[in-house]
């Protein structure tokens, strides 16, 4: 029975990410859901109580994957402009997987508290990894550095996920130009 019920809770969070990935957090409902999985809706509310606990859970289960996939390639890094360089790139490298499609749809919605914590805690450690290479790269308020950064991020994924005029290659190669070199070009 266990086994069953966790194959039904992994069907539904795999539905989520589908929903979410297609039409952001609007597309996210429980007849949806019950729609994309065969559930009946009233069985939907026995494993989540609202939308906000299927966002929760997602949260828990994708950001850490998500990070893990950034801090290692980070890692991989033998400079500090390496790692801010491998920060930039591997977040929009996963902007095609649908995990991170979701974990996108996630982070640009009004949340809960308690998603806003679990994300907050998963980006803990990527953030200490990014304010240590900025503090190496000479900047006097690291911490600050590293939250424009992610706006540089930010900004790219959403004009990847438009699927304007420039290429996800052009687009990633601004982005990493202008966290290395600023406006400078």
């Amino acid at each position: 029975m266990a086994e069953h019920r966790s194959m039904q809770r992994g069907a539904l969070l795999d539905a989520a990410r589908t929903l979410l990935s297609e039409g952001g957090t609007e597309a996210l409902t429980f007849p949806a859901l019950a729609e994309r999985t065969g559930l009946a809706r009233s069985s939907v509310y026995e494993y989540f109580r609202s939308r906000a606990a299927v966002v929760e859970e997602l949260c828990e289960v994708d950001f850490p994957v998500w990070a893990a996939e950034v801090e290692a390639a980070m890692k991989r890094a033998e400079t500090p402009e390496g790692q801010v360089e491998a920060y930039v790139r591997q977040q929009l490298a996963l902007v095609g997987d649908r995990r991170h499609r979701a974990v996108v749809a996630i982070s640009a919605s009004e949340l809960d508290a308690g998603a806003r914590e679990k994300i907050r805690a998963a980006h803990g450690g990527l953030v200490a990894m990014i304010v240590e290479a900025l503090g190496a790269l000479g900047h006097q308020e690291p911490r600050l550095a590293a939250m424009l950064l992610q706006g540089i991020v930010d900004a790219a994924v959403r004009r990847i996920e438009l699927g304007v005029a420039e290429e996800p290659e052009a687009i990633t190669e601004a982005a990493v130009g202008m966290a290395l070199r600023g406006v400078q070009g």
